[in-house]
């Protein structure tokens, strides 16, 4: 089973960087973080990280970066109509969502790597807290994993990879900014509203507080999201 896994990981890394999109999305991803992070360094004089982890642009960028990553995964396989052929392999269903996924997983891991950069920045500027710096970059990572997981959901819905893209988005931005809307809805509903936006976990991630309840909200959603993509290749034996 994993090794059908790791083989369909490796065959979506490779066209990833045998095409422009990895170089430009990551090039993007991290020209921007930087600019951001350099930003409040020179700016206003800060040397911290927790701005980069759960500020207002940084989670608005992995919010669309997510999405780019993720868009082609299975909807240039319906358009070019090879999804049939690769389902037919000695392959199953979940094994085709999970190894596109770690695929997807495993490029933004290495835009994430290239950000402990901004870490060894602060580091020589001054002490560095390790603590909430380990529990942002996870936060951030789990962040962008939950994208993707939606983006790898709206791309097993449609041949078209822009109307893939444009439906993870809308459903990223509802996640992203219902947290910071919470306020404007009735009391009743606010502590379940706060618990479905990203905020309220990544925000505690990036403070140092790694609590099994903040991994069981991104665990959840990016398990419910791929389980959703399995059935959806599922679905496509029965027509």
């Amino acid at each position: 089973m994993m090794k059908n896994i790791t083989t369909i990981a490796r065959r979506e890394l490779g066209a990833y960087f045998n095409s422009p999109i990895a170089y430009v999305v990551v090039a993007v991803f991290l020209l921007l973080s930087a600019l951001l992070f350099f930003s409040a360094l020179f700016i206003q004089a800060q040397a911290e990280l927790r701005e980069l982890f759960d500020g207002f642009w940084t989670t608005l960028l992995v919010a669309i970066v997510g999405p780019a990553i993720t868009m082609r995964l299975l909807a240039e396989e319906r358009s070019n109509e090879t999804l049939e052929t690769l389902l037919t392999l000695p392959v199953t269903d979940w094994q085709v969502v999970a190894g596109k996924y770690l695929a997807a997983v495993g490029l933004f891991g290495f835009a994430m790597v290239m950000m402990l950069f901004f870490g060894v920045t602060v580091a020589m500027l001054g002490p560095l807290d390790k603590g909430p710096a380990f529990a942002g970059f996870l936060g951030l990572f789990l962040v962008g994993s939950t994208y993707m997981a939606v983006g790898l959901m709206t791309s097993s819905f449609t041949k078209n990879q822009i109307v893939a893209f444009i439906g993870a988005v809308l459903i990223c931005l509802m996640m992203w900014l219902i947290g910071k809307v919470v306020q404007v809805f009735p009391p009743t509903v606010q502590p379940f509203l706060d618990w479905l936006g990203v905020d309220r976990h990544l925000g505690n991630m990036a403070r140092g507080v790694i609590d099994t309840r903040d991994l069981l909200y991104f665990g959840t959603l990016i398990t419910s999201c791929l389980l959703v993509t399995q059935a959806t290749l599922e679905s496509r034996r029965w027509r």
